[in-house]
């Protein structure tokens, strides 16, 4: 069975990408995917800094991150924008889990893995300029990407009382980019 696991790259409580991340899961639950959502306020890590690694290794926090990405074989990620490029807190997990522990091989966490993207904005693009950024640096670190990705615009009003994506075509098209990635790690599998 393909497992996936889902983080959205906001530590917000009302986070419009751990919102649209539900969806994204739902994708790949539908094309029958194991999923396991994590929620990054919950795996807090200091900012990387490489004199602290060389003094200290890696945090626990890292350690354990890591070793739930190696368990699985891809990721299912929602990327906020932040100021047109990618979240502290996103850019920061991805760099502490690139950092090498013992004799492992160079980007184990990630190299070879597969990755669906989506992305929630209030504004007009939906995030759209910061996932470009994420592919560039997942597609750099040997991530296959899901060719699709989708970007909600105007996310303060793109979300129903039960903080799901309103549209239904919009909804469908999230879903879609989690089945994908449930697919495209399923064929890398055989």
């Amino acid at each position: 069975m393909v497992r996936l696991l889902a983080f959205a790259g906001s530590a917000r409580r009302d986070s419009f990408n751990k919102r649209l991340l539900v969806s994204l899961v739902e994708g790949a639950r539908a094309a029958g995917a194991e999923v396991t959502v994590l929620d990054l306020r919950e795996w807090p890590m200091p900012l990387y800094d490489g004199d602290l690694e060389d003094e200290q290794g890696l945090p626990d926090t890292v350690v354990r991150l890591k070793a739930l990405m190696r368990e699985h074989d891809g990721l299912l990620l929602a990327c906020p924008e932040y100021n047109g490029s990618i979240t502290p807190l996103l850019k920061n997990t991805i760099d502490w889990c690139t950092r090498k522990q013992g004799d492992e091989p160079p980007l184990v966490a990630l190299r070879g893995k597969v990755a669906g993207l989506v992305s929630a904005s209030p504004g007009a693009l939906g995030g759209l300029r910061g996932l470009v950024i994420v592919r560039m640096l997942l597609g750099g670190l040997g991530v296959h990407l899901v060719p699709d990705q989708v970007a909600v615009g105007q996310a303060a009003s793109a979300f129903d009382d039960d903080g799901r994506v309103a549209d239904p075509r919009r909804r469908a098209a999230v879903e879609k980019v989690g089945a994908a990635t449930a697919e495209l790690a399923r064929r890398l599998q055989a």
